[in-house]
């Protein structure tokens, strides 16, 4: 028979467990592989395809069995950094499969006279021989690309596949950063290393390598550099360029690897010219990292419309031309302003009947643009009177509820006044009759000042007048 100490110590076990399973389930999150494309060039400008799989955890059994694929293209994946697999351990479920490729490496000194004092020596160092992947990741998750080092032959356990060790990976979790014109924009980026053999870290003091970060925009067909950096290392860098900063530094500066990094980019006020593709590149000695992002602007527009807030016509006059105004808005294209009507002797909402067009686009100073929709009514009659007549709004700067502006349009002759307009008239007449009693006052009292002002006048002058005395 357990004691009751003994019983007291049993109690905290469910809950241990209970905390483990949630541990394992949410370490175990997100896909278990990876499927991806293996590339490689065909000769004569080919490519030529092959099926790979990157295996990111696996159960108790062991590997499943791809009898699939080709051995040396299914990977079971080694991340000593944990920077790729927790990536995938956070990808949301449901989420379409991200699109991967991969394809060999082969690593070489940066080509970039800013990033060459990065290398100590022109030729690759004998640690780096072998086989070398580089792996591409895209999704509107996220975008990484990884190099890997496979070992060189698969291996049974108990199925075969290769080996793989994760040596660098580059990361963006903002792949498709849309931005409200005039904003900031911060495209993070995040790196992390580990050496690929033990020896490459030289000593226990030697800490993380030099490394250099690259930003460039590519626009029709057209590459900028917008900023490069080495942290830490003597030498000329070019400037930067639209006041683009980067936050470029290591995370850690523990002896041995391994380390991550942070190279997130920050680009002031975005205009509509920094749209396109944002190219990172993480520069080691002898290998790199990059990753791409689209950015696009935006700004949603204000809708108003003229004019308001009523219409008025007579029966069989045609109402004044309704004017929607949608203003500074960005992108130009992609915009539509749609008429409806409502209420009337037909009741519910339809389409406005009328000649519609839109007006030319007019350019702003910060890159925005407006532009109106304009309705031409037909004649109106007795049953419209009371009608709104609205404008709606679309535009990919929108969300799918649009925006929109309202006009009611009233019948001349059909509307009496109500309570609210009567209380108005009212108080209107009254404000009107003391404002005529109070100018009849004062024009009566200027008149009255200016006749005392006469008579004294007068009587002075008469006063002053001598009587001459005949001889």
């Amino acid at each position: 028979m357990k004691s009751r100490g003994d019983r007291s110590a049993m109690k905290p076990l469910p809950l241990l467990v209970a905390v483990a399973l949630g541990l394992v389930t949410a370490v175990s999150a997100g896909p278990a592989a990876i499927e991806c494309w293996f590339v490689e060039d065909a000769g004569r400008g080919s490519l030529n395809k092959k099926p790979a799989s990157l295996l990111l955890r696996q159960g108790p059994m062991g590997p499943p069995p791809r009898p699939d694929l080709d051995p040396k293209l299914y990977f079971k994946v080694d991340d000593p950094a944990g920077m790729l697999l927790a990536a995938f351990r956070r990808y949301p479920s449901g989420t379409p499969a991200p699109h991967c490729e991969m394809s060999r490496f082969i690593p070489f000194p940066a080509s970039a006279n800013w990033a060459r004092h990065l290398i100590p020596q022109r030729s690759c160092p004998r640690a780096l021989d072998g086989d070398w992947l580089l792996v591409s990741v895209s999704s509107t998750v996220f975008s990484l690309s990884s190099l890997l080092r496979p070992q060189p032959e698969p291996q049974q356990e108990p199925v075969l596949i290769t080996m793989a060790t994760v040596v660098l990976t580059v990361l963006t979790h903002s792949p498709v950063p849309r931005i409200q014109l005039g904003k900031d924009a911060v495209l993070d980026l995040s790196f992390a290393y580990m050496p690929p053999v033990l020896e490459d870290a030289l000593s226990p003091t030697t800490g993380p390598p030099p490394f250099g970060l690259e930003w460039r925009r590519q626009h029709r067909g057209k590459g900028y550099l917008l900023l490069a950096a080495t942290p830490g290392l003597a030498g000329e860098t070019p400037p930067a360029q639209e006041k683009a900063v980067a936050f470029a530094a290591w995370d850690d500066n523990e002896p041995w690897g391994p380390w991550t990094g942070n190279g997130t980019f920050w680009l002031p006020a975005v205009k509509p010219f920094q749209e396109g593709t944002y190219l990172a590149t993480v520069h080691l000695p002898y290998l790199q990292g990059q990753v791409s992002l689209q950015l696009t602007v935006h700004k949603p527009p204000k809708v108003s419309l003229t004019p308001a807030p009523l219409v008025w016509a007579a029966p069989g006059e045609t109402p004044p031309e309704l004017i929607c105004l949608v203003s500074h808005f960005y992108p130009e294209e992609g915009l539509e302003v749609e008429w409806e009507i409502r209420g009337g002797s037909e009741g519910g909402s339809r389409k406005a009947e009328g000649e519609t067009w839109l007006s030319t686009v007019r350019h702003h100073s910060d890159g925005s643009v407006s532009q109106a929709g304009h309705l031409r009514l037909p004649p109106v009659t007795a049953n419209q009177h009371g009608v709104r007549y609205a404008c709606r709004v679309r535009h990919p700067s929108l969300p799918a509820s649009r925006r929109s502006a309202e006009v009611t349009l009233e019948v001349a002759g059909l509307s009496r006044p109500s309570i609210e307009d009567s209380v108005g008239l009212f108080l209107s007449a009254f404000l009107l009759l003391g404002l005529m009693k109070a100018l009849g006052w004062i024009v009566a009292h200027q008149t009255i000042h200016e006749d005392s002002k006469e008579k004294a006048a007068a009587a002075s002058l008469s006063s002053k007048v001598t009587v001459p005395i005949p001889g």
